[in-house]
């Protein structure tokens, strides 16, 4: 494997973010950079760093006769594609503050978020696309481009498709001077409750916070990445994008979510980047096959599970030596393998970050032989704070503050975080930036904390989703949520009871578990439009209370309305970032939750 510091750039190397790409041309032009799934050849084409500065001139010549000045915003609706980085790079080449969308967004808060930013180029890529834009296009006024990378027949004079914008050939011209510290990017947060707001990173907040990262996780030349993640979201935009253009690091981009084990199996990346959700799915999907096959073989998964962590604890100088490790080569051909071939075989790091992991779910994956380290961090930090290392690993906190970060805990036990990679504020919100930023320095992330002794942060609540029952137990709703997931039954869930006698339980179904299990229980297997049959409620609630068993005795959920429908961004439930607009759940299911509380 290829050492690691001298391949990488640093930000005094770097300058900016466009500075930074200029470096990886000229460290490693010849060297493959990206790798996509072409449609129109059925085939996975590969580009290298100096076909990507190629592409990069062809957009900045196009770019600079839109007559735009420094500072102007610019804003990109792209799925994972080389296109993602090569706009960015080009709109930054012009001194040019880029502000990703997300392409599942809803229409109206596109054109809420473009007139905000005032963004005055719009890249996206369909018709389809462009279907949903132009019902909110007489919105955005503020555009004077909308540029497609498809063709497609239209009426809008100010949308032009890329064939036609773009140069044949360019010659990559000098960047426009801009300072470290100046303004990057603006990234909106999805908004759980409220309108989104503008986070406002500098090229410092990013490069110092993607340079910090590498102390803590570590990506070689020689690593190859599946993308998946959307570029839009802070977390892959840093570590599915600068952190690989900073290392010399392949990136595969992934077709989709439902093509991701297929992909998977064909790219066999080194380097996974993921959510919580992901690795919920793979878990939910493993104890969905267990609990329909032999009881033999349930058996031996948890055997090795139970192994496996014993043998993770002893490397990681936390425990000794056991004769059941004598097991273990056995256990790893029939279990711990044949998750890790599933995965594509060669995965030496698999990074969660964005929300919590539950501790029964990185035990099984640690336990099986994926390397699985958490981290922890906000768009308002760049995004990464803290993070475990490899051979530091408490895979049930977030880790430790990354290089040149400090954290401790304020008012609440809420985590505090000071450092370089600290956003500037948010864009022309300056009441927004004063309630979260104190004029020191130090940014309230909300998250309830604790911090070891050994400085790793355990993330214990959120200050605002806070449950408080009308006899005053406190409940965290998101922890008791995230182990409630862990049922393959249970698809989505919220938790409720704000002022109220107890707790109740918002649950969807997942139709396929739901199937099964009606069979069993010699009902209907098809899912019912209206699920409120106090045996299956009761059901239901027995498997919940089993998912909270290692939570204090009075975290009992009394009640459950169970639905079919999936709670989506379509209809308002989801943001772009798939967090729970919990108001907008209460609002929608208001009448069927009071029923649940009826007598009391």
């Amino acid at each position: 494997m290829t050492t690691h510091d001298e391949d990488v750039i640093t930000p005094e190397q770097a300058g900016t973010l466009h500075g930074l790409f200029l470096e990886r041309v000229k460290h490693s032009p010849d060297k493959e950079a990206y790798r996509y799934f072409d449609n129109a050849k059925n085939a996975w084409i590969s580009l290298t760093w100096k076909q990507m500065l190629e592409q990069v001139a062809r957009w900045q010549a196009a770019l600079a006769k839109e007559g735009l000045a420094k500072g102007d915003r610019v804003a990109l609706m792209l799925r994972n594609c080389p296109q993602w980085v090569i706009f960015d790079q080009a709109a930054m080449s012009l001194g040019l503050i880029t502000v990703p969308l997300y392409t599942v967004d809803r229409a109206d808060n596109i054109a809420y978020i473009v007139n905000d930013s005032q963004a005055k180029v719009l890249l996206f890529e369909t018709a389809d696309q462009w279907k949903e834009l132009s019902n909110v296009v007489g919105q955005m006024g503020c555009v004077q481009r909308f540029i497609a990378l498809d063709t497609f027949a239209n009426n809008e004079p100010r949308l032009v498709g890329a064939s036609n914008y773009l140069p044949a050939t360019a010659t990559l011209q000098a960047p426009v001077p801009t300072q470290i510290g100046e303004l990057a990017s603006i990234i909106y947060t999805s908004g759980t409750t409220g309108k989104p707001k503008g986070v406002m990173l500098s090229h410092n907040n990013m490069l110092s916070n993607t340079h910090s990262a590498l102390g803590t996780f570590v990506i070689y030349p020689d690593d190859l990445l599946l993308s998946f993640l959307p570029l839009s979201h802070t977390f892959e935009r840093t570590c599915g994008y600068y952190l690989q253009v900073m290392t010399g690091a392949t990136v595969a981009y992934a077709r989709s979510i439902p093509l991701l084990s297929e992909d998977l199996q064909t790219i066999k990346p080194s380097i996974l980047i993921s959510v919580p959700r992901i690795y919920e799915r793979i878990y939910a999907a493993l104890h969905a096959k267990l609990d329909a096959g032999p009881a033999i073989r349930k058996k031996l998964f948890l055997l090795a599970v139970e192994v496996g962590w014993a043998r993770f604890l002893r490397e990681q100088g936390r425990g000794g030596w056991k004769l059941s490790f004598l097991l273990w080569p056995i256990l790893k051909k029939l279990v711990a393998q044949k998750l890790m071939d599933r995965l594509g075989g060669r995965l030496r790091t698999a990074v969660s970050g964005g929300a919590a992991l539950t501790a029964e779910i990185s035990h099984t994956f640690v336990g099986l032989g994926l390397p699985v380290v958490q981290g922890f961090g906000m768009t308002e930090t760049s995004p990464i704070a803290t993070g475990n290392k490899l051979d530091n690993n408490f895979p049930d906190s977030v880790g430790q503050p990354i290089r040149g970060v400090q954290v401790k805990l304020g008012p609440q036990n809420a985590l505090l975080i000071k450092g370089p990679n600290v956003m500037m504020g948010y864009w022309n919100n300056p009441e927004a930036t004063k309630a979260i930023l104190s004029d020191d320095g130090w940014l309230n992330s909300g998250d309830v904390a604790r911090i070891s002794e050994t400085g790793h942060v355990y993330i214990t609540g959120r200050l605002k989703e806070i449950i408080v029952l009308a006899n005053g137990e406190k409940f965290p709703p998101a922890d008791m949520e995230a182990s409630i997931l862990t049922d393959p039954l249970i698809d989505q869930v919220m938790l409720y009871g704000e002022g109220k006698p107890y707790l109740v339980a918002l649950v969807v179904l997942n139709p396929d578990v739901w199937k099964a299990i009606a069979e069993k229980m010699g009902i209907h297997p098809d899912m019912p439009e209206s699920l409120t049959d106090s045996k299956v409620e009761a059901k239901v609630l027995r498997r919940i209370a089993r998912n909270l068993s290692s939570f204090p005795a009075y975290a009992k959920v009394n009640r459950a309305l169970l639905l079919r429908e999936p709670w989506t961004i379509d209809n308002g439930l989801l943001t772009p970032k798939l967090s729970l607009k919990r108001n907008k759940v209460v609002e929608m299911f208001e009448s069927q939750i009071n029923e649940l509380y009826k007598g009391h």
